[in-house]
């Protein structure tokens, strides 16, 4: 199995760095300091759980590897409608699409049964542009459990968390599942593969997401002190519930309290979130798969959200006014930005 990873931020290169530690045959697409860091010395993983290197192939231009089995996208939700130009080279006609990203999936209604069969959900497939890019047969759902951060060009710092669950949107068994996981696994990582539960992954990730990202644009503050702070813990309780009553609208049942999502939230500190990095950094804040999406669902179902419409708006209109906002042409020159944080009250590590 030939395996390219397309967007080689920290999480991508530290699942590219155990991809290759468990001998895969893997190649990382990365661009400037990132790149020449992992050409010149490899990738270096930091870790509480032992820290390690491998030096898989890099290059900023992915017809250098052509065709593989398997793409894992570090992407942003919001940089793969312009990803075709990257995706095009690696592809064949088999070629499965690991997207490892945070909030509600272009592909969430596909191989549905009922009313929301093959529904497009516009706030993160506008018009099908993601699609028709990533048709969503092509698609292999990916929930992140990882906290990781660029250290610096080449130098990952993992935090906590190692498992990264997968599965078809459809909920079949798989052959290309069962191959990628083997290979993550084989590289010391954790990666079960969903059948019926995959969706419901979701739903316990964008929990945490949905609230702590949105508010701490709003509010500068770490996951932490919005915990501890009384009523902004009771908005985030608030959102936490709305988000649970769309869930289980749209046929999901995650299996998981408020009070328990808002203890992981408590055990994470003084975490800043990546939407909060990224408004400090002046990146596109990543707000239409973590809450626009949410509130066009409950738009869809009838269920009345009134703390996350006022959160989205609020965030929306931040985006908006600092030019940060995810509906302009995505950003796929730095494909190397994008992370991910670990606020699952699960045993992950």
């Amino acid at each position: 199995m030939r395996i390219a990873v397309l967007g080689a931020g920290a999480i991508g290169a530290y699942v590219g760095a155990a991809l290759a530690r468990g001998g895969a045959d893997v190649h990382i697409v990365a661009r400037g300091a990132h790149l020449e860091a992992m050409r010149r010395n490899g990738i270096r993983v930091m870790s509480p759980r032992g820290n390690f290197e491998a030096a898989p192939p890099a290059t900023e231009d992915p017809r250098d590897i052509g065709p593989v089995d398997v793409v894992f996208l570090g992407l942003k939700a919001n940089a793969y409608a312009a990803a075709g130009p990257l995706l095009e080279p690696l592809m064949h006609a088999e070629t499965a699409v690991v997207a490892a990203q945070n909030g509600i999936p272009w592909w969430y209604f596909y191989g549905l049964d009922g009313d929301l069969a093959g529904r497009r959900i516009e706030a993160v497939d506008p018009g099908g542009a993601v699609t028709s890019v990533i048709p969503p047969h092509r698609a292999i759902g990916c929930v992140v459990y990882s906290s990781t951060e660029l250290e610096g060009p080449g130098v990952v710092r993992h935090l906590e968390g190692t498992r990264f669950t997968i599965g078809e949107p459809d909920g079949t068994v798989s052959e290309r599942c069962a191959r990628f996981s083997e290979a993550v696994v084989a590289g010391g990582l954790k990666c079960p593969v969903e059948t019926t539960e995959l969706r419901n992954e979701v739903w316990v990730k964008l929990m945490g997401n949905v609230a702590f990202n949105p508010l701490s644009a709003l509010t500068r503050a770490t996951i932490g002190s919005m915990c501890r702070h009384e009523p902004t813990r009771q908005l985030v309780a608030a959102l936490m519930h709305e988000t649970l009553d769309v869930a289980r609208a749209v046929g999901a049942t995650p299996g998981i309290s408020v009070e328990r999502r808002l203890l992981g939230g408590e055990k994470v500190g003084e975490h800043r979130t990546s939407t909060l990095q990224d408004l400090e950094a002046g990146k596109p804040l990543e707000l239409a798969a973590l809450i626009d999406a949410v509130v066009e669902l409950a738009d869809i179902t009838g269920v009345e959200v009134p703390s996350l419409r006022a959160v989205a708006a609020a965030s929306g209109l931040l985006a908006r006014t600092l030019g940060l906002a995810d509906t302009g042409p995505p950003d796929t020159t730095h494909p190397q930005d994008h992370q991910h944080e670990n606020h699952s009250p699960c045993n992950d590590h």
